[in-house]
């Protein structure tokens, strides 16, 4: 019985040393961007993809997978070829079965990809219906080097350490803020895009087990100027898509992204638990999202948004915090709205 008590404690340290803090340093530690984005009311929750996917159980049409497999092929074919002079995010919208392509390509470029020629009548047929949505562009910015008014998933970096920005939130005065992980920055830091080149703000309202106590990873950044929108595809991609709400978590839906500095946009992720625990050398958190599938978060994306995405745009579920090689850990919109009386800045 000792030894069986023994390799049990062995393992559960084992779990716990392999999961990773997700911040590149020290663990104290719409339209134009100029244009501020008109509040209005959040979108109804029981249209969001995951509630009306009822736990993930949606059927996709063949011909629509291999439509979109074939453009993803052309459209890396083309990266390749020709560079990154332009940006490409493509996905299936769960409800509709449409392939949706953010890109800041021209009107010939899409066209001869979205054309998919030599591939069968079916998926030509999809490919044709795809739904084009212009990504928002302001001369020259990315998530590694962002302008004001800021975007969830960009690069933050203060005092050496590299982490991620979530979401845009306010207060009942009004007042916006960013989202990122407690583990990121102290009270009072100042931060930057990970360029440098602007101030992102001030760090407020650290909650994380070993500084305050409280079972939670997250923090609040102020001072500038924050909108509704969230970063997608790659790591210098300019593309994003509006944040229209945010909620819960439904457990077996198996599309939500994560979107940070590191790993960029990744899609396809399993929630397999909302009421998870995490501990990590600062402490333990709960409850928290767990999810796995699809590409993990790395060091770097700590604080990135955690949502579920259709041609709406973005529906928030909360912001990456941990994870080992195979499961990644999530602070809750359920739990951080609450605690911090606050909500979401919509796109």
């Amino acid at each position: 019985m000792a030894k069986m008590k023994g390799a049990l404690v062995a393992g559960i340290v084992a779990a716990v040393a392999a999961l990773t803090v997700l911040g590149g340093g020290p663990a104290q530690a719409g339209p134009d961007k100029g244009d501020e984005p008109a509040r209005r009311a959040a979108a109804d929750e029981s249209r969001a993809p995951d509630r009306l996917a009822g736990g993930g159980k949606v059927v996709t049409p063949l011909a629509a997978t291999k439509a979109l497999a074939a453009l993803q092929n052309r459209i890396a074919g083309w990266v390749a070829d020709h560079g990154t002079a332009y940006s490409f995010g493509s996905y299936l919208d769960p409800r509709t079965g449409r392939i949706v392509l953010d890109t800041d390509a021209p009107a010939d470029v899409v066209s001869s990809l979205t054309g998919l020629a030599g591939a069968g009548a079916a998926e030509r047929q999809v490919a044709g219906q795809a739904l084009v949505r212009r990504a928002a562009t302001k001369d020259v910015f990315h998530r590694r080097d962002d302008s004001p008014p800021f975007y969830g998933g960009g690069g933050l970096y203060q005092g050496g350490g590299l982490c991620s920005s979530g979401f845009a939130v306010q207060n009942s005065a009004g007042t916006r803020f960013a989202v990122t992980a407690g583990h990121c920055y102290a009270n009072g830091a100042t931060v930057l895009t990970e360029s440098g080149r602007y101030t992102y703000g001030t760090v407020s309202n650290r909650r994380l087990p070993t500084v305050t106590g409280h079972a939670q990873d997250m923090e609040l950044i102020g001072g500038q100027s924050y909108a509704g929108r969230v970063f997608t595809g790659g790591v210098t991609s300019s593309s994003s898509v509006p944040v229209v709400s945010a909620g819960g978590a439904v457990v077996g839906f198996t599309n939500y992204c994560h979107s940070g500095r590191t790993t960029g946009e990744q899609c396809g992720h399993t929630a397999t638990s909302t009421t998870a625990q995490v501990c990590t050398a600062t402490g333990c958190k709960s409850p928290v999202i767990a999810y796995t599938g699809g590409t993990i978060q790395q060091g770097g994306d700590s604080g990135g948004s955690f949502y579920v995405k259709d041609a709406s745009g973005a529906w928030i579920r909360g912001h990456v915090i941990a994870s080992s090689s195979t499961t990644g850990y999530v602070t809750p919109w359920t739990v951080l709205a609450p605690a911090y009386g606050v909500s979401i800045v919509l796109g």
